[in-house]
């Protein structure tokens, strides 16, 4: 039976990623009969035109809201921050007790990432105060994450029993499953440090005009990209090396064998 929408003053909120196990809680919802009455989704964006989303993924959402649309009856909303991605990359330190002041703040660092917070939770926080109930995605293969089932926040899927096999498998018969899925085991913003080598050889390969911007972001910024030190100017280094067909992406990779191959070329 599908939900039905009974919007009120306590609304049952769904915080939705487009990722497969957050798609996959309007199933587990359907399936436990739990109530449904508001979608929301924090958009993040790089800069005032840029999207954090890569196309495909755009198209995707537009998509999956219009299935939502017509099989739960909820249009989904997009909520946007205040401040994009660039506008807190260069934000000034004030008042710093790490003797950062004047510096800008560049990439965010793995320990205390102002990313998540600044551009994604408080965006959500304003709009889902006050809901009855607050469901986020937590799968039963998931048990490290249950701690973040506090308060009103319930896992319908958690609850179903569903894995995260099982939610991609329900994904993709509702077709619903992200095209993030076809070459990537993990979504989000095309800019984050988080990512891994794969997925950068993919942005420089076939988004040129975002791995520039990356590029000028990394010159800029105070912080090393990866917490190893290395940069977005390492990797693009890297990359270019397997361009020219002197190293390859199917090798075990070393820093070293970069620095080797490119102190070669002061001979």
């Amino acid at each position: 039976m599908v939900p039905k929408m009974t919007v009120n003053h306590s609304p049952h909120t769904l915080s939705l990623s487009y990722g497969k196990d957050s798609l996959a809680c309007l199933g587990a919802i359907e399936k436990l009969g739990w109530p449904l009455d508001r979608i929301i989704h924090a958009e993040i964006w790089a800069t005032d035109t840029i999207p954090a989303d890569l196309p495909p993924m755009v198209e995707f959402k537009e998509k999956a809201d219009e299935i939502i649309k017509k099989r739960w009856g909820i249009t989904v909303e997009h909520i946007k921050g205040k401040c994009t991605y660039a506008d807190i990359f260069y934000r000034t330190y004030h008042n710093s007790k790490t003797g950062n002041n004047g510096k800008i703040y560049g990439w965010p660092m793995i320990k205390g990432a102002w990313c998540n917070s600044k551009l994604k939770v408080s965006a959500l926080s304003k709009v889902q105060k006050g809901s009855a109930c607050i469901y986020i995605a937590i799968s039963a293969d998931e048990p490290a994450r249950f701690h973040n089932l506090t308060g009103n926040k319930k896992s319908p899927i958690l609850e179903a029993g569903w894995t995260e096999a099982v939610c991609r498998e329900w994904c993709e018969q509702n077709g619903l499953l992200s095209p993030i899925y076809k070459d990537s085991a993990r979504g989000g913003c095309w800019f984050c440090h988080n990512q891994g080598v794969d997925q950068l050889r993919q942005l420089r390969h076939n988004y040129p005009e975002l791995w520039q911007l990356m590029l000028k972001w990394d010159t800029d910024s105070p912080v090393a990209f990866k917490p190893d030190g290395h940069t977005v100017h390492d990797y693009d280094q890297r990359f270019q090396l397997e361009d020219e067909g002197l190293i390859y992406p199917s090798d075990r990779f070393r820093w070293d064998t970069l620095t080797a191959e490119l102190n070669l070329r002061w001979f």
